[in-house]
């Protein structure tokens, strides 16, 4: 194959997976060949100083700090919140408990208690309530010292906490004197969906963690935001965990590029998904789910193949998808897929599923 048709077929593929797929952008690439470096582990390297800078005031928060994953992020302020032996409650469906590999527990000692998730990504007070034991003074109860909340909802279909929920948590958190942590990792992606500025949501939180590497196309890190007591210990297990890193503003360059220019394309990637959340829905055997950021979950039920077939024929065909939970299809939009993109996906999928349409017809 030539380079001419390798550049043909890679710009033939719809990426759908994920929107961690997004490259960085010509501008990323050209500012961290050039960023003002030093030892971020001294606290000298002047382009992450700025980036965390940005990310603080953007999230109207005292402090940040950069963290090479939103993993590590997540991990690091569940550790500053939580002394060894208490808990952190988290959605059951949350990327806290169910993709981040137990670190808490492996690593601080902290139970993360799951809580269930309704439909819409939320968590009952109620059900909050009741993992608080009754008589906090019982040594036979280990007690909950963090509440984590994630918005968007990622397993729950890419669904936005409401703002009068997160002041109801926020209260409940207080009243329990617990913090609240919020995996923001698509943070941006919800107060647009909103339509408030992103320190708005941040405010119903003591810390957040937010992706820099989803969609919006940094190759690596995430931030962590919080008061300057609460970043200071994040430092020091950003260290203990292995994450602090030399001459860090090669990465943070990005990340400023990131967050001075990316977020306000999201816009673009909400559409699309909506495009093609209405194009499935129209596609015999197909169930969509609501769809309010960039994130369209889906499910194929006919009787002439499978949904593994589907994505196994979909892939054939160049468009990448992946099974997320519950039998369900996730297709994120991102950066790099555009609306023929997502026209072409639309056509893969309608002469994949084409016999159901004609089963369907027959009396």
């Amino acid at each position: 194959m030539t380079s001419t048709e390798r550049a043909s077929s890679a710009a033939a593929v719809v990426e759908l997976r994920s929107d961690t797929f997004t490259l960085p952008t010509a501008r990323m690439l050209e500012e961290m060949t050039r960023a003002p470096l030093g030892d971020d582990v001294y606290g000298e390297d002047p382009t992450a100083r700025e980036l965390e800078e940005l990310a603080a005031s953007l999230l109207g928060m005292e402090d940040a700090c950069f963290m090479p994953s939103g993993t590590m992020g997540n991990l690091a302020a569940i550790l500053a919140h939580c002394p060894r032996g208490t808990k952190a409650l988290a959605g059951a469906e949350s990327d806290i408990y169910v993709y981040e590999a137990g670190g808490a527990s492996y690593c601080g000692g902290v139970i993360v208690e799951p809580v269930a998730n309704a439909a819409d990504g939320t968590m009952a007070l109620a059900d909050i309530e009741a993992a608080f034991p009754e008589d906090p003074e019982d040594p036979q109860f280990a007690l909950p010292a963090l509440l984590c909340v994630e918005n968007p909802q990622n397993r729950c279909g890419g669904r936005v906490l409401p703002l009068e929920y997160l002041a109801g948590v926020q209260a409940l958190a207080r009243a329990r004197k617990v913090a609240v942590h919020l995996d923001g990792a698509r943070i941006f992606n919800a107060a647009l969906a909103l339509d408030v500025p992103v320190r708005v949501i941040a405010g119903y939180a003591d810390s957040v963690q937010f992706c820099l590497s989803k969609g919006l196309s940094a190759p690596v890190g995430s931030m962590v935001v919080g008061s300057a007591d609460f970043i200071r210990s994040v430092r020091r297990i950003r260290k203990m965990l292995g994450g602090g890193m030399r001459q860090a503003g090669v990465l943070a360059a990005a990340g400023l590029v990131a967050l001075r220019e990316m977020t306000a394309r999201l816009g673009d990637d909400h559409r699309t998904a909506r495009r093609l959340a209405e194009g499935l829905a129209a596609l015999p055997g197909v169930e969509v789910e609501p769809v309010e950021t960039n994130m369209v979950f889906f499910r194929v039920d006919t009787p002439h193949l499978t949904q593994a077939e589907f994505i196994e024929r979909s892939w054939s065909e160049g468009v990448r998808l992946a099974e997320l939970g519950r039998g369900r299809i996730r297709a994120a939009t991102h950066a790099g897929v555009s609306e023929a993109g997502i026209d072409r996906a639309l056509s893969v999928f309608r002469d994949i599923l084409a016999p159901a349409a004609v089963l369907s017809t027959r009396p």
